[in-house]
């Protein structure tokens, strides 16, 4: 991955509404003072360069050489009843762990997503009947698949591979073009609907127990702090199968509701090297107490999310997002059950929803 793959996470709809103070945080280095203003005024001098230059890819990652040309379900395909029947087999006290976050407008959301419930009418509805029935909907009004405990699907990130506006040459998982897929009304291929329901092993690296405290932003998860954590934890690489899912536990997750401003300003996680390293065990999904799972800023600064890029884009592994892990760490269970039915809504990018793990 290199600079011809500079790109914000969120699709620019237009080119020429790039939002620059997006592009310095993901370039730069982190926003509230972690980075001096003459390396920040730098950061962002030196992305409007590369936006305005960009390489043109020699590379494809398309068609999927386990799935084909047509496939639209990427790494959820791994779900299988020998899958689930194999998963089972790690639950061994029936105790549920949800591990997804409260929903709520005060949550951190990234950049300008926004999240506001209302109950229209006091009640909604009613008096019905003689026995005067009344009852509350809601109305919600939110990116449904991209905040708070957000599950990444297959239509949220792609790669700019020609000249800017060419929608012709953005590409998504399988090489599908931006073209071909987006409308107003919703993703005409690889939306939501299409992904299977998860049910398999997840294994977590409580990474934070590693380093003894909190990883701070910008710090990236190596194969050897993941080495350790299997350690630690008594488990062994040879755990990790084809089809199972893998999570990281930074400490960052108790920023959360408490210091929004820094939670959002950047994040630890893995880099390219630890998500190269999970693509060659063939891993369906990973996942974090972190808002994006990849470390940002990245080491790279000419680099903007390419472990996205690598994991959804090029190989159809997806990626689950604002995890809590607590309860989990608390008990020591560090191996469960998996399972999440991402909310079947077509032509959507990700999914809200609630993700549980079995031991």
């Amino acid at each position: 991955m290199d600079s011809r793959y500079l790109q914000d996470k969120e699709h620019l709809k237009q080119p020429q509404a790039i939002d620059e103070d997006r592009r310095s945080f993901l370039t730069a280095g982190l926003l509230g003072g972690a980075v001096a203003a003459g390396t920040l005024a730098a950061g962002v001098a030196h992305a409007q360069q590369v936006a305005q230059a960009p390489a043109l890819s020699d590379k494809v990652w398309w068609p999927h050489p386990k799935w084909g040309k047509d496939d639209q379900a990427g790494a959820s395909n791994y779900m299988t009843p020998a899958k689930v029947l194999d998963a089972v087999k790690w639950i061994k006290d029936g105790k549920v762990y949800r591990i997804g976050r409260i929903y709520e407008s005060a949550m951190p959301k990234f950049g300008e997503r926004a999240f506001t419930l209302r109950i229209p009418g006091s009640p909604t509805g009613g008096p019905f009947g003689i026995n005067k029935l009344v009852y509350n909907d809601e109305y919600l009004s939110t990116e449904i698949g991209q905040t708070g405990t957000q599950f990444d699907g297959l239509a949220h990130i792609g790669i700019q591979m020609g000249k800017d506006g060419d929608k012709n040459e953005m590409r998504y998982y399988n090489g599908i073009t931006d073209q071909e897929m987006n409308s107003a009304t919703g993703m005409k291929k690889l939306g939501i609907e299409n992904v299977k329901p998860f049910f398999t092993r997840g294994h977590l690296f409580d990474v934070e127990a590693v380093k003894g405290g909190m990883i701070e932003a910008g710090q990236e998860i190596t194969i050897a702090d993941l080495k350790a954590a299997l350690q630690k934890q008594n488990m062994q690489e040879a755990d990790i199968k084809e089809g199972d899912a893998v999570f990281f536990n930074t400490g960052w997750g108790k920023l959360w509701m408490r210091n929004n401003d820094k939670f959002n300003g950047g994040e630890p996680g893995i880099g390219l090297e630890a998500a190269k390293w999970f693509i060659d065990k063939g891993i369906a999904l990973t996942g974090a107490d972190t808002w994006g799972t990849e470390v940002v800023p990245n080491p790279n600064k000419d680099l903007a999310f390419p472990v996205h890029a690598e994991l959804i884009t090029k190989n159809g592994i997806f990626n689950h997002e604002n995890l809590d892990f607590a309860g989990l760490i608390a008990d020591g269970k560090y191996q469960f059950a998996y399972i999440f039915s991402p909310a079947p809504i077509r032509g959507a990018t990700g999914s809200n929803g609630g993700p549980i793990a079995v031991t």
